[in-house]
């Protein structure tokens, strides 16, 4: 009996161990609502916290998702190689400085965010334009941050850049990213739009959270917008900034002579004309002879 209870005692202090190992991970998953106060103390030690990572409020958080239907596959078609190129880029910068972080899902569903906007009368009929509504003469604000928070100073490069470009081409070819559907907007969980609250939430997918207009407004039947092929060119939107002036040092200036260049050879007209190589005696060849007196 007593080994019995000794056995008992031993599986619930094994069970109470287990229930608290589950308990720490599940409370570290929970996001931090309250700033933390810095310096804190502790123990009579002072601590210097770093500053709060801003989060997405819990009402931010999605507690029920919308289950919609996947928008329909339609290529998009260029009306000229130029469009073409055009719209490849654009929408492949819109993968790579909005998702280059996130997995091959994330950046999908940013694509597919993108080509929702084309098809809906609401936005304009071209990719680059949806795109970089805002810095463009039409629309309000920026639609995508990266456009208008310095991000294009950096030029895409390397894999990133290269897959940016595959899945962006996959995307205007006609495939699908259908767990977002006809969602029209998105924000990362760090930020929480004032928008936020008046959509409706569709998805989360890896580090964003997707939403559609509620209503008809973004209903499967609004998407009936036909895309234009006509994309607008590098001088109509936003492109790569451009790298500072360079600004010579006061010090260089006051001390730098300029030298000043060799004068250019004095050419005149005989100058130009070839020497001949041909010897004396045949100098009057091919030239033709005086008649003889006698001939007229």
């Amino acid at each position: 009996m007593a080994s019995i209870r000794k056995r008992r005692r031993q599986d619930r202090s094994r069970r109470e161990w287990l229930a608290l190992a589950l308990l720490v991970p599940a409370a570290s998953c929970v996001p931090e609502t309250a700033r933390l106060q810095s310096p804190g103390s502790m123990a009579g030690v002072s601590l210097e916290l770093p500053p709060a990572v801003p989060v997405a409020a819990p009402s931010a958080l999605p507690s029920r998702l919308e289950l919609l239907p996947a928008a329909t596959s339609i290529p998009f078609r260029a009306a000229s190689s130029v469009d073409g190129m055009r719209a490849l880029d654009c929408l492949a910068e819109a993968i790579y400085y909005e998702a280059r972080s996130e997995a091959e899902e994330g950046q999908r569903a940013v694509a597919q965010v993108v080509l929702n906007r084309v098809r809906h009368p609401d936005y304009p009929k071209s990719i680059c334009g949806v795109v970089y509504q805002g810095p463009m003469k039409t629309g309000p604000g920026c639609q995508f941050t990266f456009t208008c928070d310095g991000s294009l100073v950096h030029r895409p490069t390397g894999i990133a850049w290269a897959r940016a470009r595959h899945i962006a081409a996959e995307a205007i070819a006609g495939r699908i990213f259908a767990p977002v559907g006809h969602s029209t907007h998105y924000h990362t969980l760090s930020v929480y739009p004032g928008w936020a609250p008046a959509l409706t939430r569709t998805a989360v997918i890896g580090s964003h959270i997707f939403y559609r207009r509620p209503g008809a407004i973004d209903a499967p039947s609004a998407f009936t917008q036909i895309y234009s092929g006509r994309e607008p060119g590098p001088a109509a939107r936003i492109r790569y900034a451009a790298a500072p002036a360079f600004v010579p040092n006061a010090r260089d200036a006051e001390t730098f002579t300029p030298i000043a260049p060799a004068p250019a050879p004095v050419v005149t007209a005989t100058d130009r004309l070839p020497q001949s190589r041909v010897r004396p005696e045949y100098e009057n060849s091919g030239r033709w002879k005086d008649a003889p007196a006698d001939i007229h």
